[in-house]
Order: structure tokens, then sequence, then C-alpha cells
């Protein structure tokens, strides 16, 4: 396996619809997946799609932690995870705002509005189906990382700019709030 290079916004790779998984089971896309997770681990970050590591396919890879997930049943932690090929259904009209920040995008975070409630379907690399309905910290994840295989970066569902900016300037306005 082998640490993948990240590409950073403002490379074309980020910003173009991904092309489809034409065989998971190919080496290729296996050694792909692979290094996808060693590279995730070691930013360390919970996701990382092709098009980050510029390979612009219709695949991801996605870890929750178990000190992020919450009480809610479809919240649960979540081992690394690998999602080909992947649809994502929003349910229901409710959306909930956290912050995001991106192995694309370091050093900047920002509260971004998400569907409280998901569905998702991929395969895996052996051709198993993962379908699974997703709350939480897990749902937010796996649309962030969705939205990187249409070429959507974080940055373009902000509603609020005033919740956007530098980790660490954000991290001292915290800490010297009252």
């Amino acid at each position: 396996m082998a640490l993948l290079k990240i590409a950073r916004m403002g490379h074309p790779v980020l910003i173009r619809k991904c092309d489809p998984v034409a065989d998971p089971g190919a080496p290729e896309i296996r050694r792909l997946v692979d290094d996808m997770m060693e590279t995730m681990m070691d930013a360390p970050g919970v996701g990382l799609a092709a098009p980050q590591v510029f390979a612009p396919l219709r695949l991801f890879v996605f870890r929750v932690p178990g000190g992020r997930a919450s009480l809610d049943p479809d919240d649960t932690e979540q081992d690394n995870t690998v999602l080909i090929n992947p649809e994502v259904e929003l349910i229901g009209e409710e959306r909930v705002v956290g912050w995001e920040g991106c192995l694309s995008i370091p050093g900047l975070r920002a509260v971004v509005p998400r569907a409280k409630r998901i569905r998702y379907r991929g395969t895996d690399c052996d051709g198993n189906v993962i379908a699974r309905e997703a709350s939480g910290f897990h749902a937010r994840v796996v649309q962030h990382e969705y939205d990187h295989l249409d070429g959507i970066l974080y940055p373009m569902r902000l509603t609020d700019f005033r919740y956007f900016g530098f980790t660490e300037e954000l991290e001292r306005a915290q800490e010297q709030a009252p």
C-alpha cells in the first residue's frame, strides 16, 4: 500500500463529475481502495473520495469513529467502508447544520447544512451490496464524500459565511468567547 497525494481545492479534478467504476473487483480498483484507506487513516480523516487522490471515479472510503456516533440507532460507529458507484437518497425535508472540514481544503472549516437522514447504496470490491440508512455524523460524512463525486466541495453548500474560517482562528475565537 502507499500514501497518496491529496488534491487541493482549485485543482480541476475536484470540480468534475466522476466516471462510474466499470469493474469494482479489478486489481487497480482494489489497490486504489487500499491506498485510499491508508491515506485516509494517515491524514487523519473520516472520509476520502477518489477525485481527492486524482482518480475521477465514483467511489469513496469512510469511517465513523466511536466518539463521533450518537445515540441515534442510524448513527453508529462504522469501520472502514468503501462505496463504489454509490447512490444517496435524502430522507425527508429536515436539514441540520454541523461543522465540516476537508482534506482537500486544509486548515479551513465551516458550518454546512445537510439532510438529517439519508439512505445509501453501493458495492464493495467483491460486488457485495452495501445498503443502509444513516443519520447524524454518519449521514454527514456520506453526503460530504458523495458530493465530491459530483464535483461539489463543501463551501459550495454554505448558507452563512460567518461560520466559515481558518480552524486556528475559529478555535481561538471559541476560547475567547464568554
